[in-house]
């Protein structure tokens, strides 16, 4: 068993920006972790909030522990920077699929996750499926939620869209694009979309064609699956990750989406999945 001793442990802050709520939270768990000798490394537009210094998000990956104060848009975002370290998410928002914690739980749960880590080396995480993409030169970062390929010109035309799964054709069908998502990204552009809940736990990812005039149903696929987009009837188009990150590329191409090879690790207590459910709209 490892111990991380007193003044070597690092943990980063990332609060939603513009928030003054969110800022408030961001400086009581500041105080409570420099109680506990702890390195705080706050992002650096809340530090200028508060009129401390702050730390480049793209460093956030050196800490041992990231806390998210925000929505989910804040999550990903601090989860993106994190890469392999833990994330902890402080619910700000109205849903909350990933951003778990509630704010009157926040101090108390770092206080957990520090001990964790003082005692175990690690928070004792759970972990979600994030997904890679290759192909064309795409060079995205991993994504939590959902890749999506589209065509990148005026609204309505669209391109043309083949799916094939582990060498197997799905569909092919003129569209505005295909989104491939994990279990936790279900419950966000892919359900907008038409795509199915899935639970968290099920070793699933989805695929959800969107708007194709002869494409099948959104199908549901194992985690090992290889799938391969090819876009061709197009200008231009464009993959994104998360809906945050973006790189276009020029048609006939074709991209490959799989499971990355690191998952993402998340602080905290575990999701109520149902509760959660009902304050969607």
């Amino acid at each position: 068993m490892s111990r991380v001793v007193p003044g070597s442990m690092r943990v980063g802050i990332v609060a939603r920006r513009g928030s003054d709520r969110a800022a408030e939270l961001a400086a009581d768990a500041r105080e409570r972790l420099h109680e506990s000798d702890i390195e705080v490394h706050i992002d650096e537009a809340t530090a200028a909030d508060l009129g401390a210094s702050g730390s480049p998000v793209d460093r956030m990956d050196e800490c041992d522990l990231v806390v998210a104060v925000g929505g989910d848009g804040t999550f990903l975002f601090a989860a993106r920077e994190a890469e392999t370290t833990p994330v902890m998410g402080i619910n700000l928002g109205e849903v909350g699929f990933l951003n778990v914690t509630q704010p009157g739980d926040a101090l108390a749960a770092i206080d957990r996750a520090v001990e964790q880590i003082r005692t175990d080396g690690e928070p004792n995480p759970g972990t979600l499926p994030r997904l890679a993409t290759t192909g064309n030169g795409i060079s995205l970062p991993p994504a939590v939620n959902e890749v999506v390929v589209m065509a990148e010109r005026g609204p309505g035309r669209g391109a043309t869209f083949a799916v094939e799964v582990d060498g197997s054709r799905y569909f092919e069908s003129h569209g505005d694009g295909v989104l491939v998502a994990t279990p936790a990204g279900s419950t966000a552009y892919n359900l907008s979309e038409g795509g199915p809940l899935v639970h968290p736990t099920v070793p699933a990812l989805v695929i959800t064609d969107m708007c194709g005039e002869s494409a099948g149903p959104p199908l549901v696929v194992p985690t090992d699956s290889e799938i391969a987009v090819r876009v061709t009837d197009a200008e231009t188009a464009v993959v994104i990750g998360d809906g945050r990150t973006r790189e276009s590329f020029a048609p006939p191409s074709e991209l490959a989406v799989s499971v990355a090879d690191e998952p993402l690790r998340v602080a905290g207590p575990p999701l109520d999945f149902f509760t959660a459910l009902d304050k969607l709209d």
